[in-house]
């Protein structure tokens, strides 16, 4: 990875149309932007090698495949070991969609999907046998207004 370097406008303009639409056509973003195709084409793998665009990906309906229950989960660690020591081993939980080192009271915040409450519970009782787990509070989503929206930059 290059070193740390900012988007420009134009580069937040390009990363607005593919966040909305990662299988936007290079030409079409660049008629947008007003650039040639092969100017978007090489702004995207600029970007790309720098790391400021990670991957392409899709964004699933959860409800659609099964996944209709969301909690956010609180970690604490009891100083047994460094947190640094526990996160790969969050990692290793597919149902754990994301993991934020955070201050306060609690050490990590989790974002869990499952397909049901006792999932749910099994997940909990697995992050609990993870050494250095002091405690967990868990927060049950009732409803999603939104999220993975699409970010709005240079515009």
């Amino acid at each position: 990875m290059q070193a740390d370097v900012q988007p420009d406008e134009l580069d937040g303009r390009i990363l607005s149309a593919l966040s909305e639409d990662g299988r936007r056509s290079y030409a079409d973003i660049g008629a947008a932007v007003g650039l040639s195709t092969a100017a978007v084409h090489e702004r995207v793998r600029k970007m790309l090698e720098r790391g400021t665009i990670k991957r392409f990906t899709i964004s699933i309906e959860p409800e659609r495949v099964g996944l209709n229950f969301t909690a956010f989960v609180a970690i604490r660690n009891d100083g047994g070991i460094h947190c640094r020591e526990m996160a790969p081993r969050l990692s290793r939980m597919p149902e754990i969609l994301e993991l934020h080192s955070v201050a306060g009271e609690y050490d990590f915040l989790a974002k869990i999907r499952t397909t049901h409450p006792r999932a749910l519970e099994d997940v909990l009782y697995e992050i609990k046998a993870i050494p250095g787990v002091a405690r967990t509070i868990s927060t049950v989503v009732l409803n999603t207004e939104f999220e993975d929206r699409p970010r709005r930059l240079g515009t």
